[in-house]
């Protein structure tokens, strides 16, 4: 049985926990403890603060798990990305006071800044003396209470900061998301593989779509270069000899132009449906 933890909080936990559910997974965080065990799949789950989880997975405490690029990043955890996840988008990004003369980065270096993520800000300056304000959360009002000239924190809108009186300065600091991390020797055993391989699965699920159609057999060559599938669409003749029936997969962003191309060159019975998983 490998142990694999999830967020137990915020913007990664409900996402992290929908998406292995979807994969099959029994992942219900429990009231009262911090695990539970999913004994089909022959997996434990802990829920764990996603600051903690590349501590847990980079020393093989744990197998696998789910968390920020970023929280790695900062602990320089030895845990191995196994595959991004399409979830937690985020930006570190520096702010200072609005009314402010500041607008480079680089001026920033000397002041003191208050941070969640020292060790990523400390690598951006370049400056392993800079005067950091390490906090847990609530980074904005650092500036307002007068312990910091400026702060560097997790960014999605930017209104939490704005309704502190900062301003974002310059571009993001570092860029971060959800992805699926494994301890380096365990990475390949069977049972990582196959929750990386459902994962995929749902990714894949997720980006393409399955187009079904009829097409009179002269249009069938025409027909095949809109829906060339992954390999080659799916043929199969129909009752009436001038006719084929065609499947393939297509790109989801693209599935309603494709069955728009298909309708003006012929075809009929043009049908769209959602894939709940794929291997490819």
């Amino acid at each position: 049985m490998i142990k694999v933890a999830v967020p137990n909080k915020g913007m990664l936990s409900e996402p992290a926990m929908d998406l292995l559910r979807a994969c099959g997974y029994k992942a219900n965080k429990p009231t009262k403890t911090l695990s539970s065990i999913d004994t089909v799949n022959g997996i434990e789950f802990y829920f764990l603060r996603p600051g903690d989880i590349p501590m847990y997975v980079g020393k093989g405490i744990i197998d696998a798990g789910i968390t920020g690029i970023d929280f790695c990043a900062e602990v320089s955890s030895p845990a191995v990305k196994v595959l991004d996840l399409p979830f937690g988008a985020s930006k570190l990004c520096a702010a200072v006071p609005e009314q402010s003369t500041y607008k480079k980065l680089e001026e920033l270096k000397n002041l003191r800044i208050a941070t969640s993520f020292p060790s990523i800000v400390r690598n951006y300056f370049k400056n392993p003396n800079m005067e950091l304000v390490v906090l847990e959360g609530a980074v904005e009002i650092s500036v307002g209470l007068g312990v910091a000239d400026a702060v560097v924190d997790v960014v999605e809108t930017g209104t939490t900061l704005k309704q502190a009186g900062l301003r974002i300065l310059g571009e993001p600091l570092f860029r971060s998301n959800a992805a699926f991390f494994a301890h380096p020797a365990r990475k390949d055993c069977s049972e990582i593989a196959t929750l990386a391989r459902r994962i995929e699965g749902k990714l894949v699920a997720k980006d393409y779509k399955m187009v079904e159609y009829d097409v009179p057999a002269e249009l069938l060559e025409k027909a095949c270069a809109i829906t060339p599938g992954l390999e080659s669409p799916t043929i199969a003749p129909l009752r009436n000899k001038s006719w084929c029936s065609v499947k393939a997969m297509v790109k989801s962003e693209e599935a309603n132009l494709i069955m728009d191309k298909l309708q003006d060159l012929g075809c009929k019975g043009i049908l769209l449906f959602n894939i709940e998983s794929a291997r490819v």
